[in-house]
């Protein structure tokens, strides 16, 4: 009945059981790799430390870190944000799209097919280890989101843009791979750590509306633990230690042409650890206003003055949610400004973060002698003298002398304490 030999019979099913066995082995070993690492199989990530939706460097600071997603962004799923949790030492936090099988110890947007925004110089990598001018700096508690305009894809090219807290920051068009375009993050010091979204959405009606408010970000020229939405700004430090100060430091000095501003406590927060007044352009990021040499201060929580020195004088009553603070110069009538309020170049002033812990270095291991004499230090310095007055709620509180420091002296808002939010207006309409 059959015209199959039971020999060649055997042999077919051999042939099938082989296969079958083939194929359950190469199963077996996607599994095994699958439990080993830890994670799906498309997801990659190297010197990272994945928790959940946290990602944290675990490198030495010498090598890169960097974690790509398992899915490319597509025309359903096409953006997603990653947010600051910590900055750790340099903040060299990159956000961006990249190849599937992009190598995972540089950072996203230095090699070809691969773009980034980099949270550390606001600059923008698209396929080169060398960036460009882009956007602005991105601090703890910013978010920083990246997508696709899918219904642009044509010619093996798409639209990426970058958002900043919700709002563009711009676009650029870049070349796309067969297998997408797949949400990368990259970080490079020690304690950085974020947190990934990769569903969220981003709408442009929205933006659209938030376009219509001046976000004031371009007044400052240095931000440290500090967020900026309009003219708000508020402390997104950890106020764990006096360590933890957030800084606010404005692009242009006082000048004779603009003299005073003003600063409202919208919310206290845990201790109202709020401090106003003027410093020098390279204050140390980690002092509050006044602590160290080159800066006068008035502090809201006790009322003190504090003029280059630790320990405060009493000055005037202590300021609540809703009071307005304000700060300004009398100059001399014979007083010739220097250029001081024309220099708009903050990437030379600006110190970057490695510079800027040396430094800080070097005020810490001083700060016993700032504290104990800083006021006859910068008495010393040379340069002309002005007088530094405060007001609260409007009436003058009282004045200071000082020496104005090469560059002028900069309006320096400070925070300590978890929840505080000051209302700023570098340009009131008195005073």
């Amino acid at each position: 009945k059959h015209n199959v030999s039971f020999p060649l019979l055997f042999l077919m099913k051999m042939d099938d059981i082989n296969v079958l066995h083939h194929r359950c082995l190469l199963n077996l070993r996607r599994r095994i790799r699958d439990i080993g690492d830890g994670r799906p199989a498309q997801e990659r990530y190297m010197r990272l430390q994945k928790d959940g939706d946290i990602l944290s460097y675990q490198g030495n600071s010498e090598e890169v870190g960097c974690y790509v997603a398992g899915h490319p962004l597509s025309k359903g799923n096409c953006y997603f944000e990653v947010t600051i949790v910590d900055t750790g030492v340099r903040g060299t936090i990159a956000v961006g799209l990249v190849p599937k099988f992009y190598r995972l110890d540089h950072q996203p947007g230095w090699l070809p097919y691969s773009v980034a925004y980099h949270a550390d110089n606001g600059k923008l990598y698209n396929g080169n280890p060398v960036g460009q001018q882009f956007g602005p700096k991105c601090a703890r508690g910013d978010r920083i989101g990246c997508g696709i305009h899918s219904e642009n894809i044509k010619a093996g090219f798409t639209t990426v843009f970058f958002t900043k807290n919700g709002k563009e920051v711009g676009s650029v068009e870049v070349p796309v791979l067969a297998e997408g375009l797949f949400p990368a993050v990259g970080m490079h010091s020690i304690g950085e750590e974020v947190k990934v979204d990769l569903q969220a959405e981003w709408f442009l009606e929205e933006d659209d509306s938030m376009m219509m408010v001046d976000s004031h970000e371009d007044d400052w020229g240095r931000l440290y633990d500090v967020r900026v939405s309009g003219t708000l700004l508020e402390y997104v430090g950890k106020g764990k230690s006096i360590m933890d100060v957030g800084l606010a430091q404005a692009r242009q000095p006082l000048t004779t042409r603009c003299h005073y501003y003003e600063v409202e406590i919208i919310d206290a927060g845990e201790k109202c650890y709020i401090a106003l007044g003027l410093a020098r352009r390279d204050y140390p990021r980690n002092r509050h206003p006044g602590w160290s040499r080159g800066s006068v201060a008035y502090h809201a929580d006790d009322g003190k003055i504090f003029h280059g020195s630790g320990v405060g004088d009493a000055f005037g009553p202590r300021c609540f949610k809703g009071d307005i603070m304000g700060c300004g110069i009398m100059f001399p009538r014979d007083y010739i400004l220097d250029g001081e309020g024309d220099m708009d170049d903050w990437d030379q002033l600006d110190v970057r973060p490695g510079q800027a812990g040396v430094q800080n270095v070097l005020y810490l291991n001083n700060e016993e002698e700032d504290e104990e004499d800083g006021e006859e230090v910068e008495q010393g310095q040379e340069g002309r003298k002005v007088t530094v007055f405060f007001t609260r709620n409007g009436k003058l509180m009282g004045r200071r002398e000082m020496a104005v420091p090469p560059g002028g002296l900069y309006p320096t808002v400070g925070m300590l304490s978890s929840g505080e939010k000051v209302k700023v207006d570098l340009h009131p309409l008195s005073g």
